[in-house]
């Protein structure tokens, strides 16, 4: 059963960071690239139109694991107290800039609503990233210092940042250089998409260069992939072990290089959901690829006194897990149909449709 409540919490915070990561993405092309009104509303309005139903995924995750992992779940909502904050004030920040903004036809109102879209969008897509990257790197379980543990093995703290900005130190902080390679990737790779989202859904002025914007993003991105494998090396050396241990992992990292190659050529592509396709196999396999790396690994330990969370020693019992089985299948059949619903209700170019007035 925790091999299923792993996959299955898994599907989940992939089709979140799909569908919600056009989100992200639209706020960072609407902070840089668009500079006319009517491709600042039609951007908004294609984040907009969908952002409340997106953030369901989320829900549905953070339920999952406080059922299915409980054990995780007070670890890392402890530990990652004040990011999550952080994280919780972009949220409500992006989401009503993006209901704001139409609320007034005052030009400075507009500006300051988009700012807050924008900037929000950003930072989201680099915690997120950087809560990945904490993920991958593992923390000072048990709050080790001098071989002793402070407190019990399944509890950790992390500041901000530590005072060396090294994901070596015995103490690292929640940002380090690290941390900030995997943001920026994150950032990069939720902007590609975005961008690909905007093509789909409107008739931006702006979606052909748009198509040149994707291609050197695509190109810094892969540039930040290469780069992240050797720091990841130096960071943990055992983290590809998993992929030649159990080698029908690998195809994980091969959806991640299909979406990447096949994004080279977005120039060429007539029809534009191909964009789209491509930058969602590159969140999918970017997502898996992680989660793959660790399994059955949840959160590593980076001292030798305290063993790394997993998903058998973070467990419900299996009668929980068993009842609570039942009860999934219903939510995620709800949550299917609330999604079909949904995009069709909402097909097609959104140009038209009325949002924020």
């Amino acid at each position: 059963m925790e091999i299923f409540w792993f996959i299955a919490i898994a599907i989940v915070l992939a089709i979140f960071f799909i569908l919600d990561g056009y989100d992200f993405g639209a706020g960072i092309i609407h902070l840089f690239y668009a500079k006319k009104e009517e491709d600042k509303e039609v951007i908004a309005k294609s984040a907009g139109l969908f952002w409340d139903s997106n953030e369901v995924w989320l829900v549905a995750a953070g339920g999952m694991l406080f059922m299915a992992f409980p054990t995780f779940y007070a670890s890392v909502f402890s530990g990652f107290y004040l990011p999550l904050i952080i994280v919780l004030w972009l949220i409500v920040f992006r989401a009503i800039g993006l209901e704001f903004r139409g609320q007034f036809n005052y030009q400075m109102w507009k500006d300051i609503w988009d700012k807050s879209f924008g900037v929000s969008s950003l930072l989201l897509a680099l915690f997120f990233g950087i809560a990945l990257g904490n993920i991958v790197r593992g923390v000072n379980l048990g709050g080790v210092e001098n071989g002793v543990s402070a407190y019990e093995g399944h509890y950790f703290f992390l500041p901000l940042w530590d005072s060396s900005f090294s994901p070596l130190s015995d103490t690292p902080g929640i940002i380090d250089w690290f941390t900030i390679i995997i943001g920026l990737i994150s950032v990069v790779t939720l902007a590609i998409h975005g961008a690909n989202w905007i093509i789909l859904k409107t008739n931006s002025t702006i979606n052909n260069k748009l198509k040149g914007v994707i291609f050197k993003l695509n190109i810094a991105l892969a540039i930040l992939t290469i780069f992240s494998i050797f720091v990841w090396k130096i960071v943990n050396p055992n983290s590809l072990d998993n992929f030649i241990d159990r080698p029908y992992l690998i195809v994980f990292p091969i959806i991640y290089l299909t979406g990447l190659i096949g994004l080279f050529f977005i120039k060429k592509f007539k029809k534009e959901n191909y964009g789209f396709m491509f930058s969602t196999l590159l969140i999918l396999g970017g997502i898996t690829s992680s989660l793959a790396s660790l399994f059955p690994v949840l959160l590593p330990s980076i001292n030798n006194i305290n063993e790394p969370l997993t998903i058998y020693n973070t467990a419900a019992e299996n009668y929980g897990l068993s009842v609570a089985f039942n009860w999934a299948i219903l939510g995620f059949i709800l949550l299917i149909i609330y999604f079909i619903i949904q995009k069709r209700l909402l097909g097609g170019k959104i140009d038209k449709m009325d949002y924020g007035h």
